[in-house]
């Protein structure tokens, strides 16, 4: 099968919004549906987290451009409503991290949630679901007033409810908020934002990543150090897990790509190639197949599960490589890593992708998508940046 054309990364994208479109719509208390069994059947209807609300939003803003339907434009604005009217709490002029019908849980905030804000606005801006980029210069405006770090050159992660920041360091919010920034450059030709995303790109996979291995470490002291004792004993923790995560390298080589069109930087190239390489040599199963979720300093798996977003983001990045590089192993990994979801990951009775699984490839649960852990943003997305970088 060849799944390097725009026919199939269509088709494919077309069928994993098939599964949300007729049933993710909360026509009672707003916003989206965000939890989903494997056949559809919605569960704990009630309960929204902002990472959920937010790239829900992007997945239909794109879609609409990218499936040309401007159907999927008004289930975009339905839950960006949602978002300016429960997730920002005015009172407080914070997100509301959780809520459960529609009262906020969990007020601390997060610049992982930020940067799913500034996404949303981005792409909402770029498909004309608002006609002024105001929002997204607002919303940049809060992450530097409330998270950005002039001495350390990044953004700090969490503030607590009595508005003290927390120190913990990390890469992951500082990826997603690059990811973002692309975005809002993308939408707004504002020069700014590049400037910010390729800062952060040079932070992190040039400078920081000098003190470990030349890869992307997920946890930092307050020092800016690698941590290596941070949730050593929670491997498969949701944002942050403890070793290295093949799956972050290979986005960050997606990203670094996605700059590289921006502006010619031969440099991030060939830190794209670095990163992507590694990972996918140290994580590959050549047994089961697939990219494990993480491995220690010594490239030996700390968790063999296989997840969702990590071959997604990779198959992006190799698609990438490969039309940039026209290196033949590129188009091999992309295709073995499709071969591999295709057989393991799509469902192909009910749509959409698991979530989930374990090494040897077998399901945990029939949860498909769950509040803050999957929306089909990252496969959907996936499929999406190819047809926009190789296929546009």
């Amino acid at each position: 099968m060849n799944f390097y054309n725009s026919e199939f990364l269509t088709t494919h994208s077309q069928s994993i919004v098939d599964f949300y479109k007729d049933r993710c719509v909360d026509n009672d208390l707003g916003g989206y549906f965000q939890n989903y069994l494997d056949d559809g059947t919605t569960f704990n209807n009630g309960f929204r987290q902002l990472v959920s609300s937010t790239r829900m939003v992007v997945n239909f803003c794109r879609a609409a451009k990218l499936l040309n339907n401007d159907e999927y434009l008004a289930i975009a604005k339905h839950g960006l409503d949602y978002v300016e009217q429960q997730h920002w709490r005015e009172s407080s002029e914070a997100y509301a991290w959780t809520l459960q019908d529609n009262q906020p849980q969990d007020m601390t905030q997060q610049a992982y949630g930020y940067a799913f804000v500034l996404l949303c606005y981005a792409h909402c801006y770029k498909a004309d679901v608002i006609d002024s980029d105001i929002k997204i210069s607002e919303t940049f405006d809060l992450l530097e007033s409330r998270f950005w770090q002039v001495e350390e050159g990044i953004y700090a992660d969490t503030i607590y409810d009595d508005g003290s920041l927390c120190d913990y360091r990390g890469q992951n919010a500082n990826m997603h908020i690059c990811e973002a920034l692309i975005a809002a450059y993308d939408a707004t030709q504002s020069p700014i934002y590049l400037e910010k995303a390729q800062h952060l790109a040079n932070r992190f996979c040039f400078e920081l990543s000098a003190q470990s291995l030349g890869l992307v470490y997920e946890h930092f002291t307050p020092e800016l150090e690698p941590d290596l004792e941070y949730n050593k004993g929670d491997p498969k923790n949701l944002y942050r897990p403890w070793g290295f995560q093949p799956g972050h390298q290979t986005e960050w080589a997606k990203l670094l790509m996605q700059l590289n069109t921006f502006q010619a930087r031969p440099e991030f190239v060939e830190k794209a190639q670095y990163l992507f390489d590694i990972a996918y040599s140290k994580a590959w199963d050549t047994f089961h197949g697939g990219l494990v979720y993480g491995f220690d300093t010594d490239y030996q798996t700390c968790d063999s599960d296989k997840y969702f977003w990590v071959q997604a983001e990779s198959f992006a990045a190799a698609a990438m490589l490969f039309d940039e590089t026209k290196q033949p192993q590129y188009l091999e990994q992309y295709t073995d890593l499709w071969d591999y979801c295709w057989q393991h990951f799509v469902d192909h009775e009910f749509g959409a992708w698991f979530r989930v699984l374990t090494g040897a490839n077998q399901k945990y649960s029939n949860q498909k998508s769950e509040a803050g852990a999957k929306c089909d943003y990252h496969t959907l997305g996936a499929c999406f940046d190819v047809l926009e970088f190789s296929f546009s």
